[in-house]
């Protein structure tokens, strides 16, 4: 330090701020947790739209019987892609992207502990993008056996299945790094009195999501390498005609795919979690039990994955196993529900946009749920395993889960993000046409699969039609009302609308509205001086 002259020392002298990089430059080389969550947000709603257009082909194909709109080999590559996009390019760097924006201003942390590891883990994602999108255009084509990746299939597929593995390692790579920074974060970068039973649920939540993340992502990355070596050094993992077992492979996925889905949902939790207490004006109820609840359910997540599996062969002792510890799942997912209720209960509620995609979350999530615990009873999922049902399902527990979770956080804390309120007459056309257009695309689904049509298929019986046309046209309504979302998002970037107070919800006058809960002796704006 003594070497340099004293007013190049950043924060003296005049050209202090003179190399800091500008247009560009500034967003690829970005080391501040802000712009980073910013960045994450923006790659994730892209790949949702990517991956949207891709759903509204298939439901496009899908809006009569016959072929006409792809061919059906092509068909069976958007269905696996538009599901690994949705999954490791839309959700999950939206999770990220918030606990990069509110895990620091949420325990008062300066940044994330590793900023240019942050940086890093997020320039992963858009390489990898590439390679999924790409694959659908090289010779052979993407991989065509669902986003389950399951061989044979697999091992015979064409290139386009090898830039899909190397696709999947980076992302997880992306994953991992990411955890260990929000893991190191909330560990160790709290605020003087911020305990970790005063923390704010979403950092509980993402505190135990990045445990998973860390646990999984290395199962996925070895499952994809031995697909690998099956397909091109002669190994024979799950190559049954060199003594391989392909059922192997399904272990290992959902070993990994079980947690992924309460990786996909916890973050969501905490996010309604903070909503939830500031539009009804009163504390969270039953703090402990909630974070009780998030750890119980990532500790159950380990135990269930063969409920994927009930139509292998398992024997029966196995399958009765992975059926009641599938039931078990919803007693803290249940005390979670509860407890949200609790928190409504003779609240002073406001239903502004994001109170009311807490709601739409609240209600549609339990459904999700409800067929979640008919999918496990499993007399009856041997009927309805691969059909419809499950589509339904999981459309259910992740969009109007995860993703209306998504975009209550976003109308909650764009005035912190922006400095600019969102138009609240846009965000309300955004929830009930989303509401509205998702229940019509996917309850169907529900009818289509008890009366037996399978999924991944581009053609059916013509008794499926009409339901089908149905879906097709929610769809359409659904994809197109995100536009609507985009709308709102840009005219508060662009700083089109009234100045953000410094508390935007009006009523909430003793908790602040970034509402760690319970209620802290101090809002951590800027953390308190140690005495």
């Amino acid at each position: 330090m003594s070497s340099i002259p004293h007013d190049h020392v950043a924060g003296h002298g005049h050209d202090a701020h003179d190399h800091r990089p500008s247009g560009i430059m500034r967003w690829v080389t970005t080391t501040n947790h802000k712009d980073i969550g910013t960045l994450y947000l923006w790659f994730s709603f892209t790949m949702f739209l990517v991956g949207g257009v891709m759903a509204l082909t298939i439901r496009a194909e899908l809006f009569q019987p016959g072929l006409q709109v792809v061919h059906p080999e092509f068909f069976n590559q958007l269905t696996s892609l538009h599901g690994l996009i949705m999954v490791f390019g839309a959700i999950m760097p939206a999770a990220v992207g918030f606990a990069n924006w509110m895990i620091p201003l949420l325990i008062g942390a300066p940044d994330m502990a590793f900023a240019r590891m942050n940086n890093w883990s997020f320039w992963l994602l858009p390489p990898a993008a590439i390679l999924l999108i790409t694959s659908l255009f090289v010779p052979g084509g993407s991989v065509s056996a669902g986003w389950t990746m399951y061989p044979p299939l697999t091992i015979e597929a064409g290139m386009g299945m090898d830039l899909v593995i190397f696709a999947v390692h980076i992302m997880g790579a992306s994953s991992i790094m990411g955890s260990i920074n929000i893991i190191t974060t909330i560990l160790n970068l709290r605020a003087p009195g911020m305990t970790l039973m005063k923390m704010p649920l979403f950092c509980w939540t993402w505190l135990i999501t990045a445990y998973l993340l860390i646990a999984v992502m290395p199962v996925l990355a070895g499952a994809v390498t031995m697909l690998l070596t099956d397909r091109h050094f002669g190994t024979s993992f799950f190559n049954a005609a060199g003594g391989g077992d392909p059922v192997l492979f399904q272990h290992i996925f959902w070993f990994f795919g079980h947690p992924e889905v309460y990786i996909i949902i916890l973050p969501a939790f905490g996010i309604i979690s903070e909503i939830l207490p500031v539009y009804s004006r009163k504390p969270l109820f039953g703090y402990a039990s909630m974070v009780y609840a998030v750890a119980g359910i990532a500790i159950l997540s380990f135990i269930v994955w063969a409920h994927h599996m009930f139509t292998v062969g398992m024997p029966t002792a196995g399958l009765l196993f992975y059926m009641y510890a599938t039931m078990l799942i919803a007693v803290p997912t249940g005390v979670k529900v509860f407890n949200w209720l609790a928190t409504m209960w003779k609240g002073s509620i406001t239903f502004e946009t994001p109170m009311l995609f807490a709601l739409g979350f609240l209600f549609l999530f339990t459904m999700g749920g409800f067929t979640g615990l008919v999918c496990a009873i499993m007399p009856v999922d041997i009927q309805i395993h691969d059909t419809y049902y499950v589509v339904a399902h999981f459309h259910y527990v992740m969009v109007a889960g995860s993703l209306f979770a998504f975009f209550g956080g976003v109308y909650h804390w764009i005035p912190k993000w922006t400095g600019t309120m969102y138009s609240e007459k846009i965000g309300q056309w955004h929830f009930w046409l989303s509401l509205v257009f998702f229940n019509v695309a996917f309850f169907p689904q529900h009818f289509l699969g008890l009366a037996g049509m399978p999924r991944r298929i581009p053609d059916y019986a013509t008794q499926f039609t009409d339901w089908n046309m149905v879906s097709s046209i929610g769809a359409f309504g659904f994809g197109l009302s995100q536009l609507v979302f985009l709308w709102a998002v840009i005219k508060c970037v662009r700083g089109d609308g009234e100045k953000a107070p410094a508390k935007p919800w009006e009523g909430a006058t003793t908790l602040e509205w970034t509402l760690p809960s319970p209620v802290p002796y101090h809002t951590f704006e800027t953390p308190p001086v140690v005495k």
